[in-house]
C-alpha cells in the first residue's frame, strides 16, 4: 500500500532542505517525505497524488513565498485533499497570517522558524496532528477507480463492463464528493465523463469497451492466424463449446463483445444449470466456466464480430478492429438481445435511471429508494428478489 505523504513546501532552498531532513529523521519509516519549491508545484503535486490514490497525511507550508502565499495554496490544497493536516511555518511577523488562516483554510497549527530543537519544537505537535489523521483515515483503494456521475449513461456503461468483467473498481460520485468534482476540473475533463484512474497513474476519458479491456489486460487480438473451430458469444452456451472444443485438442477461439456469461452472467441466483443443485451465482458461474476454458487451451478474446464470409473450406471471421481470423467452422452462441420499450420519455433516461438487466453492483446506489422491475419472467423475479435487499420498495 502507498505510504501516506508529508508535503514540505519552501521557497528558500535552505530551509526546505533542513525541512525535509528533520521531517526524514522522524517519519521516513510511516510516511512519504516530500518537497515542492513553490505554491504551484505543491498544487500539481497534490493532484497528481490525488490522481494515483495517495493520501497526503500533513501539509507543511512557509507563508512568506512570491507568487502564491503558503495561505493561498493551502486554500486550494483544501479542494484536493480536504482531510489533510495543515500547519504553516511562519516568521515572528507572520503570526496575524497564521491567526487568520485559522479562520480562512481551517489551520491546525503554526510554527514560528527556527524550530530547533525538532524534539521539542517541531515533532510534538506534527506527532498530534499526525497522530489524529491516522485515527480518522481510511486507506485508500489501490484499484481501478471510476469517477463519473449518475447522470452519465457512460458512467453507468463503464461500470457495467467492469462489473460483468469482474474488476473491482472504486466508484467516486463527482456530485458527491467535492475532491472528486475538482480533480475533474483540473484535470481539464469536466465535460467528458466518466475518467477512469489507474493505480499507475494514468487514466482514460469516456473510454471504449476495447480501451477498457486493452488497459485492464484483456486479450484483445488473436494470438494464432487460423483456428480449428472460433465461436461467437460467450454466454453458458460459448463457454460450453469452448471447454468441450479445446478439450478434445481442437485450436479454439471464444469471442464476446461485453463479459463472458453473457445475460446468464448477470443473475444473482441461477437454480436449473446442470451441476450446481443448490444454485450459482451467474458470475460465479461465468468464472468458473472461462477458467476451465483457458485451462483447456481456450483463448477469450474481448472483442465485437463485425461479419463472417465462406471461403472454401474455410471461413473468415471479420473483428471490429478490422481483423480477420481464419477458421475451419464457426459457431454461433450470439445468444438474445433484451426486448426494448418505446414508452414515451424513455430514451432519454436510460443509463440514467431506466436499465435493461442492470448489473447486480448498481444494486447499493439505489439503496432507500424505489425501484420498479418492468417483466414478469424469472429474471425479472431474481432482480426484485435481490433489489429488495437494499431498496426502500420493490
Amino acid at each position: 500500500m502507498l505510504k501516506p505523504v508529508i508535503l514540505a513546501v519552501d521557497d528558500d532552498p535552505e530551509v526546505l532542505r533542513a525541512v525535509e531532513r528533520d521531517l526524514r529523521q522522524h517519519y521516513r519509516s510511516d510516511y512519504r517525505i516530500l518537497k515542492a519549491a513553490s505554491g504551484l508545484e505543491a498544487l500539481e503535486a497534490s493532484r497528481q497524488l490525488k490522481e494515483r490514490g495517495a493520501p497526503i497525511a500533513l501539509f507543511l507550508v512557509d507563508e512568506r513565498m512570491p507568487g502564491m502565499s503558503g495561505t493561498q495554496m493551502l486554500r486550494e490544497a483544501l479542494k484536493i485533499h480536504p482531510d489533510s493536516r495543515r500547519v504553516l511555518l511562519t516568521a515572528y511577523a507572520d503570526t496575524e497570517a497564521a491567526i487568520s488562516g485559522i479562520n480562512d483554510v481551517g489551520l491546525d497549527h503554526y510554527l514560528m522558524k527556527p524550530w530547533d530543537p525538532p524534539s521539542e519544537r517541531l515533532y510534538p505537535v506534527l506527532d498530534d496532528l499526525l497522530s489524529d489523521w491516522r485515527a480518522r483515515w481510511r486507506p485508500p483503494f489501490e484499484g481501478i477507480r471510476v469517477a463519473g456521475a449518475r447522470s452519465s449513461p457512460k458512467s453507468y456503461a463503464v461500470k457495467e463492463y467492469l462489473s460483468n468483467n469482474q474488476v473491482p473498481y472504486q466508484w467516486i460520485d463527482v456530485d458527491q464528493d467535492p475532491s472528486a468534482r475538482e480533480l475533474i476540473r483540473t484535470a481539464g475533463n469536466a465535460e467528458r465523463l466518466p475518467v477512469v484512474f489507474f493505480p499507475d497513474g494514468s487514466r482514460l476519458v469516456s473510454p471504449s469497451n476495447r480501451e477498457l479491456a486493452e488497459k485492464i489486460g484483456l486479450q484483445t487480438h488473436a494470438r494464432l492466424p487460423f483456428y480449428d473451430v472460433v465461436i461467437v458469444g460467450a454466454g453458458p452456451a460459448g463457454l460450453a463449446a469452448a471447454v468441450y472444443g479445446a478439450s478434445e485438442g481442437l485450436r479454439t477461439l471464444l469471442i464476446e463483445q461485453s463479459a463472458p456469461g453473457g445475460q446468464a452472467g448477470t443473475s444473482s441466483r441461477i437454480e436449473n444449470y446442470l451441476g450446481f443443485p443448490s444454485g450459482i451465482s451467474g458470475a460465479d458461474l461465468a468464472r468458473r466456466a472461462a477458467a476451465q476454458a483457458r485451462r483447456f487451451g481456450a483463448e477469450v478474446l474481448a472483442q465485437e464480430t463485425v461479419s463472417v464470409r465462406r471461403e472454401d473450406p474455410y471461413r473468415i471471421v471479420r473483428l471490429a478492429d478490422g481483423t480477420d481470423v481464419s477458421c475451419y467452422a464457426v459457431i454461433l452462441a450470439t445468444g438474445v438481445s433484451v426486448r426494448t420499450m418505446n414508452a414515451p420519455g424513455m430514451q432519454p433516461l436510460l443509463g440514467i435511471g431506466i436499465y435493461y438487466g442492470a448489473a447486480m453492483t448498481e444494486a447499493a446506489t439505489y439503496r432507500g429508494q424505489d425501484v420498479c422491475v418492468v417483466g414478469a419472467g424469472n429474471s425479472a423475479a431474481q432482480g426484485a428478489l435481490f433489489f429488495s435487499r437494499y431498496a426502500r420498495k420493490v
